[in-house]
């Protein structure tokens, strides 16, 4: 059992806030410390930044990203940001009731996601990394994959795989990206969904993370898929909110750029931990592996439906599109015993 005298809570903070009292340890990644506390009889949040590889890097994007954030019209989406102390990498953070989300949790979620996105400007360049997409590699990897399970691929595949990288690196916007838009890192409160848990948070394309709702949540433990006519209300949702903040309509093109990027991402297989470390995508042909809600191979055989059935829009993507529908006919072949992922959210 922690006592307030053990938390990292020194004199910048007391001055400001006052002793913390009633602490209680809250879950958290293995990059981070958190507590509930009290100050002056009133709950709050606080997390610290554990050291190790980046952690400086991860609290300044964390505190850059609340900041913007902090901005939002109306109701917030993130927690309120009342303290912090960059020597110990610490935050101090309103503290939100969340409730178990509703069956249609990724309407307001999306909704609130574009409000998230438009928080940050073309003003705000330069104050977090830019959003970082997949490169030749991957295509090399994602088609080695596929003559692995005796699919043959069209010359052109790799010609609109490379344009892809470069589109998607190329990709305008200032939106303030989460980085990590995770069931969990998701507050459903009474007044509405706020984000917790921006270390990984950048500068792109709002698309990057609108196309989660579509391709499975790529970079999180729970992964879930929505139903047709729930996916159009949550897609429509993110439009209008979009549109209402920034008053420019969201393009009409590039969410399907989006998920064919997460498609071919073999890091989008596995834990953060475990990214850049080697290449996922090849160890498919022998192994299985399960992080969170599903294996890795559910997750590219659901990823591999979605590219398939994409619209196909200005025909730059046909062949993927063609590829992506053989290469998970070969996988259902192959594996017969993989299901479908998770509709529901585990919480």
């Amino acid at each position: 059992m922690v006592t307030a005298s053990q938390l990292p809570f020194g004199e910048p903070l007391r001055d400001r806030l006052g002793p913390p009292a009633h602490p209680s340890v809250l879950e958290s990644s293995p990059r981070s410390q958190v507590w509930r506390i009290e100050l002056s009889g009133r709950p709050a949040v606080l997390k610290q930044l554990v050291a190790g590889p980046e952690a400086d890097e991860r609290y300044a994007r964390e505190v850059t990203a609340l900041r913007i954030a902090g901005r939002a019209s109306g109701t917030p989406v993130v927690p309120a940001l009342l303290a912090t102390d960059p020597a110990e990498r610490v935050l101090v953070l309103e503290h939100l009731d969340h409730r178990r989300p509703s069956a249609g949790w990724i309407v307001d979620y999306a909704a609130a996601l574009a409000r998230l996105h438009a928080t940050a400007g073309p003003g705000d360049a330069g104050t977090l990394p830019r959003w970082q997409g997949p490169a030749g590699a991957d295509v090399t990897s994602f088609l080695t994959l596929a003559a692995a399970l005796g699919i043959h691929t069209a010359p052109e595949v790799r010609d609109e795989l490379d344009a892809l990288v470069a589109r998607l690196a190329g990709a305008e916007g200032t939106a303030l990206l989460h980085g990590d838009p995770c069931p969990g890192n998701d507050l459903h409160t009474p007044q509405g969904v706020r984000f917790i848990d921006f270390e990984q948070a950048s500068l792109g394309s709002g698309l990057t993370e609108l196309a989660y709702l579509r391709i499975g949540f790529p970079t999180c433990w729970c992964v879930t898929r929505a139903a047709g006519p729930l996916l159009e209300r949550a897609e429509a949702a993110y439009r209008t909110a979009w549109h209402t903040e920034t008053g420019t309509p969201l393009p009409g093109t590039g969410l399907a750029d989006a998920c064919a990027g997460w498609l071919i991402r073999g890091d989008a297989l596995v834990q953060r931990a475990h990214r850049g470390t080697t290449d996922h995508l090849a160890r498919l042909p022998d192994e299985d592996w399960t992080w969170g809600t599903a294996t890795a191979r559910q997750r590219l055989a659901h990823r591999l439906g979605v590219v398939a059935a994409m619209p196909e829009g200005d025909g730059r993507l046909h062949g993927l599109r063609v590829l992506a529908a053989d290469l998970r006919r070969a996988v259902l072949d192959r594996w017969p015993t993989v299901r479908p992922v998770p509709e529901r959210r585990p919480s």
